[in-house]
């Protein structure tokens, strides 16, 4: 089994508000994340303006925490630069930074003056370039924002794994048969703790619901058997409930059991809020979230 898989451990916390993490209220944040005992903080990419910054501020304020870009789009980037930031990191924190990587859209790489390609080859080419760079960033320190079978095959060649995005534990089954036993999966869950479905529901189509939209995940969620009375704006309450973990502490342990079961290594857990509930960290949940931790021993096939 890889190293990566073992240090971060089969949960961790994913959150758009850890981006930001120059302000103090997000690195104390991120410091209490740490205490109480999340191994592996991830942030998105976004547009890719700050994301490594915050990744270091990050790192800085969670001095036990993997933390990882899940995902950064690889337009606009430049390897030998990425290779030197993460050399850099490295050198100052410890080798605790992971780089996920994405291919994003045809939009974004016209807006970064490139030709989108093949996905496959356009990602494969941004490796080689990682790899050739003065300071490679190492492969069991990569990972790739995957979803369909061509780009999952590169990961596993490539990379450490990949982190999927809108994805059931049907999912993680697949694709942990297609693989074997090497590669990581991190699948990300989003998480509404409120056992109300009309909230949480409403929610969960707040949180994720454009998404749905997105070619990308439409396909993929079309190979995983939903149709298109699910593919709606927002989405079916029978995909809502089959792609977010909402209820109580109980029934978010259950649907990361589900994936863990299933053959996913770490699932990073995304909390979402009702709009009367949005402002701000979500602490309340990250510290109720942080009970189940003890409940999840890591996958130990090699």
């Amino acid at each position: 089994m890889q190293e990566l898989t073992r240090t971060i451990g089969p949960v961790g916390i994913w959150s758009m508000e850890l981006r930001g993490a120059a302000r103090p209220e997000v690195r104390e944040a991120a410091a209490e994340l740490d205490e109480l005992g999340f191994p592996a903080l991830w942030i998105p990419g976004l547009d890719g303006r700050g994301a490594v910054d915050d990744i270091e501020h990050l790192l800085a304020a969670a001095p036990r925490a993997t933390v990882a870009l899940g995902v950064l789009s690889m337009w606009g980037q430049d390897p030998a630069a990425l290779g030197d930031r993460w050399a850099a990191l490295d050198a100052a924190y410890g080798p605790r930074a992971v780089l996920g990587l994405g291919v994003s859209n045809a939009h974004s790489a016209a807006n970064a003056g490139q030709d989108y390609g093949k996905p496959t080859a356009s990602m494969t080419r941004f490796l080689d370039g990682l790899d050739a760079a003065a300071r490679p960033i190492p492969a069991e320190r990569r990972l790739l924002g995957a979803l369909g079978p061509k780009m999952v095959d590169l990961a596993t060649a490539r990379t450490s794994g990949w982190h999927p995005f809108l994805v059931t534990p049907e999912y993680s089954a697949r694709q942990r048969e297609r693989v074997s036993q090497g590669p990581l999966i991190a699948p990300h869950l989003a998480v509404v703790l409120d056992r109300d479905p009309d909230r949480a529901r409403a929610a969960a189509r707040a949180g994720i619901g454009m998404f749905i939209g997105f070619p990308a995940y439409r396909s993929n969620l079309a190979r995983l058997g939903f149709d298109e009375e699910d593919l709606v704006p927002g989405g079916s309450d029978r995909l809502i409930d089959a792609l977010v973990a909402w209820g109580d502490l109980d029934d978010v342990a259950d649907r990361v059991q589900a994936h863990l079961d299933a053959g996913a290594d770490h699932v990073t857990l995304h909390v979402l809020r009702p709009d009367t509930d949005s402002a701000g960290l979500p602490l309340r949940q990250w510290r109720e979230l942080a009970a189940l931790l003890p409940r999840f021993t890591p996958r130990t096939a090699n």
